[in-house]
């Protein structure tokens, strides 16, 4: 399939049928983002082939290399996408509330006129808002529209995608989000889900006894049953000045690690108030936010090997600082990069958007942007030996842009640059 030239103009973009059929075929491309460490270098951390090409079979890369030696003479091999641009890794996005709905509309412009988002919230909006819509929706309306936003979000170069519930706030609605997260992961035509319970997300109102109490009855009710049902991986709690304490999230997430799930956890959006700490104490995946955290709660990240999910689309929007990026690159700690999609504090799909403003928000370079929603991303949810790169063994999930260079890419084009976009070798989104 020839592709246009970079920059070229392009027909709307829309959701083709079967393409390849799980063939073996080839893609050449001008210029190949690996993000494979085997091949990145002090100058080049991202592993760039130049006149590259890569060869899938199965759904699977099997070979990849410079052009002349993946498709010498009498190869035999269909090339099915001539890239004149460059090809990455499909994005991971590692932090999002996917499966909401309803609109955060009329608080979003009280905020933009100045209004406090902790007060917002605490008059009933924000998070509550959330929980009456999701509430009121069926389990179906609620994946429709969790698969309508992963199809938006595959049009922007995006093949895996961590999905969060947190809206429910009852045991009841927090099953009905998961599972429509679990309804919509059944299509293989859209990104892969990650699944994450968001188990300590704010406290419902009907809830007796205050945080603690209603803590206790999510690790001793709601969450064995949400793993005993297969419905999550990961669980979540977000640990800050207005939310949950380090003591209120603690039974939650033992109780997680010792079900078998993963953790992670919402730091430091507002306060640090001892939340790194104890995520690294669990070995949780990713602490998420971090505009608030203190040098000794990085050091315990980096001896961990904790994660920082950077979210600069809420922080912008908060009109919040940034986290302490040169002391957790210092630390050694790995930086993500995460749309944090919600219909209140980031009310975006654009992984490219969120990459754009770490980049110039956050101070983040090209590469370390492009790597904390490739590889990084992809380890920190599970599915390092599943995608974040191109190389042999790992699932074809491919982005084909319509861009010259990989630093375009954290451009605010804030249209869809992606030619063709592929999951386990078939195509989920194109231009044409």
């Amino acid at each position: 399939m020839d592709l246009p030239r970079p920059d070229s103009d392009l027909p709307a973009l829309s959701r083709p049928g079967p393409l390849l059929g799980g063939r073996r075929f080839a893609i050449a491309a001008r210029r190949l983002v690996t993000c494979d460490p085997s091949r990145a270098s002090t100058g080049d951390p991202l592993g760039v082939i130049e006149d590259a090409a890569l060869i899938v079979r199965g759904g699977a890369v099997e070979a990849v290399g410079r052009r002349h030696e993946i498709l010498h003479p009498g190869a035999g091999i269909e090339i099915a996408f001539e890239a004149a641009g460059v090809v990455t890794p499909g994005l991971v996005d590692c932090h999002t509330h996917a499966p909401w709905v309803g609109s955060r509309d009329a608080e979003y412009a009280v905020r933009m006129a100045g209004g406090d988002y902790e007060a917002i919230a605490a008059a009933g909006g924000g998070i509550l808002a959330s929980m009456r819509a999701v509430r009121a929706a069926t389990t179906g309306e609620l994946a429709a529209a969790l698969r309508a936003r992963l199809l938006r979000m595959a049009a922007l170069g995006v093949t895996a995608v961590e999905a969060k519930s947190g809206y429910g706030l009852d045991e009841a609605s927090e099953r009905k989000q998961l599972e429509a997260i679990a309804e919509a992961g059944k299509d293989a035509r859209l990104p892969r889900v990650v699944p994450t319970y968001l188990a300590l997300h704010a406290l419902p109102p009907e809830a007796a006894g205050g945080r603690a109490a209603y803590a206790g009855l999510v690790a001793r009710s709601w969450l064995p049953a949400i793993a005993a049902a297969g419905l999550a991986r990961y669980v979540d709690a977000y640990i800050d000045r207005s939310a949950f304490s380090v003591d209120e999230a603690r039974p939650v997430l033992e109780r997680a690690r010792a079900l078998g799930l993963g953790v992670r956890a919402h730091v430091g959006q507002f306060a640090d108030v001892g939340g790194a700490a104890l995520a690294a104490e669990l070995g949780a995946a990713s602490v998420d936010h971090l505009e608030q955290v203190a040098p000794e709660g990085i050091a315990a990240l980096a001896r961990a090997g904790v994660a920082a999910a950077l979210l600069p689309v809420a922080s912008f929007t908060l009109r919040q600082a940034p986290p302490p990026v040169a002391a957790l690159r210092a630390a050694g700690v790995s930086l993500l990069v995460g749309s944090d999609a919600n219909p209140g504090t980031a009310p975006t799909e654009s992984l490219p958007l969120a990459l754009a403003l770490a980049v110039r928000l956050y101070g983040l370079t090209v590469a370390e942007a492009i790597l904390g929603a490739t590889r990084e991303a992809a380890r920190s949810l599970g599915l390092g030996d599943v995608c974040g790169a191109v190389r042999p063994g790992l699932r074809a999930d491919l982005a084909i842009w319509d861009l010259p260079h990989e630093n375009a890419i954290v451009q605010p084009w804030g249209t869809p640059r992606a030619l063709a976009v592929l999951r386990d070798g078939e195509v989920v989104a194109a231009h044409g």
